[in-house]
């Protein structure tokens, strides 16, 4: 729905304009939130999927799921989802919500992911296997027991470890063989409800090894190098390549920010509140928020400039576009609008 005048926040030279808000009438949960520049897919009234217009969050379709999703991930014209009251991934159509297929997996199968055309499924805590899926028909391409973090797609397959070791691997996504393998510096970190892999560039992904290094593989190289060691305790959490530098979570709450390109220290940030969710560039800075509902308007350097409240809690922050980012806060989601912000002093 669309929100009153009043529920706009002015900084100086900006407005960050919270354009509509949807009642979910449940607890946010970021793991039922997927967001597209053109479209906006979240879990809502215990038990339901909704597609939602990005414009003005408007109702495209409305589908049963079963609750609490472990994922919602859109992909290929698709939308796929793993509830946790049913041991079945269900396949719809992005545009309509029409189910195109399911297929039986294991209970409690965990990751979701999809790379290209083919689906992966499973490896969460090693409870279940790995299994591929095809994204046109649902049927099962290949299958293989592995306990991983939350695999990413990689060249012609998908890039996982298993947390605690210093291996990580590299699965064909048709026939779920091992292309390459790399050793970590020191053994990789978990995330039980995340990723701790991050896409960089072309065939680049960075990864948090130990408590306070990060480890860079290559697709063309043949060994894991160290990118970058930082001067205190990282969260075990994927980096973040965000306006062209890296941001690592720190374990008390704040930021290690560093060049993409060589792993130079550049500045850390620190706001005294527990951060949640992406790090979302704009015109000339970054926005973060925490978990207490707070909005931070970060300068291009780093600094604090301007801070707004728009929730009493949010669980997920989730950017769109320059210009577009969604919050997940308690019991309902904002569409934000991110206007020029220039004259921020």
């Amino acid at each position: 729905m669309r929100l009153p005048e009043t529920r706009r926040s002015w900084w100086s030279g900006a407005v960050i304009d919270i354009g509509w808000e949807r009642p979910l009438h449940q607890r946010g949960v970021a793991s039922g939130l997927a967001v597209t520049r053109d479209h906006v897919v979240v879990h809502e009234r215990g038990t339901r999927l909704v597609s939602l217009d990005p414009a003005d969050g408007s109702v495209r379709w409305d589908v049963p799921v079963g609750t609490w999703p472990r994922a919602v991930v859109v992909a290929g014209g698709r939308c796929l989802v793993l509830p946790q009251d049913r041991p079945r991934l269900s396949c719809l159509d992005l545009a309509t919500g029409q189910p195109i297929w399911s297929a039986d997996v294991p209970a409690v199968p965990g990751h979701l992911v999809v790379a290209a055309n083919v689906v992966l499924v499973g490896g969460w805590r090693g409870y279940t296997p790995l299994r591929a899926f095809d994204l046109a028909t649902g049927q099962l391409c290949w299958e293989t027991e592995s306990h991983t973090v939350l695999p990413v797609p990689a060249g012609e397959g998908f890039l996982l470890g298993e947390p605690g070791d210093t291996r990580v691997r590299l699965l064909d996504r048709h026939h779920g063989r091992e292309l390459s393998a790399w050793r970590l510096p020191q053994p990789l970190a978990d995330n039980d409800a995340g990723s701790v892999i991050s896409a960089v560039g072309p065939g680049r992904f960075l990864l948090p090894c130990g408590p306070r290094a990060l480890a860079e593989i290559d697709l063309s190289a043949d060994t894991a190098r160290e990118f970058f060691r930082a001067d205190t305790d990282l969260a075990a959490a994927a980096p973040d390549p965000a306006g062209g530098s890296l941001w690592l979570v720190e374990r008390r709450g704040g930021y290690t920010v560093v060049n993409l390109a060589g792993g130079a220290l550049k500045w850390r940030v620190d706001v005294g509140e527990r951060l949640v969710g992406e790090v979302v560039p704009t015109a000339d800075g970054f926005l973060v928020a925490s978990a207490s509902g707070t909005l931070f308007h970060l300068a291009s350097d780093g600094r604090i400039a301007k801070r707004t409240s728009v929730a009493r809690r949010i669980w997920a922050l989730r950017g769109a576009g320059t210009d577009q980012l969604y919050a997940l806060a308690k019991g309902t989601l904002l569409a934000i609008k991110i206007r020029n912000s220039a004259g921020l002093e």
